[in-house]
């Protein structure tokens, strides 16, 4: 019977170490527009975007390059039914303060989902806005 127990428990963590890694997976985005992360200003193209624990995203260039550190602000219930995708959300926000003469659209990253868990939160907006949605592929290890 004790036998039993240890390999129970053997299993069981055995399956919650499974599901962390599987909570922090990495995933690539292919970002067609320049966007704003952790207050820093990136230009489109491929990312590599995964959580650090529960406090931090790391944004980083696919193809090297300095990472950004965005903080996170909330966890987000999964929605029903579940996230099948990697997913990144943007904010999409009016400005007319770069020339004060036309109208630009700013992209804010926003939230992070990733296949059954919850999201990640990292900005919020008040008010009517849009959002857009880029769906990312797993790292390949």
């Amino acid at each position: 019977m004790r036998r039993f127990a240890r390999v129970f428990v053997v299993l069981a963590a055995a399956t919650l170490v499974a599901g962390s890694a599987a909570a922090f997976a990495e995933g690539v985005y292919k970002i067609p527009f320049k966007f704003l992360a952790g207050g820093k200003s990136l230009p489109a193209g491929d990312y590599v975007v995964t959580p650090k624990g529960e406090t931090q995203l790391v944004v980083r260039p696919a193809a090297g390059g300095a990472e950004v550190l965005v903080p996170v602000l909330a966890r987000l219930d999964p929605p029903a039914p579940p996230a099948a995708d990697l997913k990144l959300v943007f904010n999409m926000v009016g400005n007319f303060e770069p020339s004060y003469t036309e109208y630009v659209t700013e992209y804010h990253l926003s939230e992070l989902w990733q296949p059954g868990e919850k999201g990640y939160q990292v900005h919020v907006l008040k008010g009517a806005h849009k959002t857009q949605e880029v769906k990312g592929e797993p790292v390949k290890k």
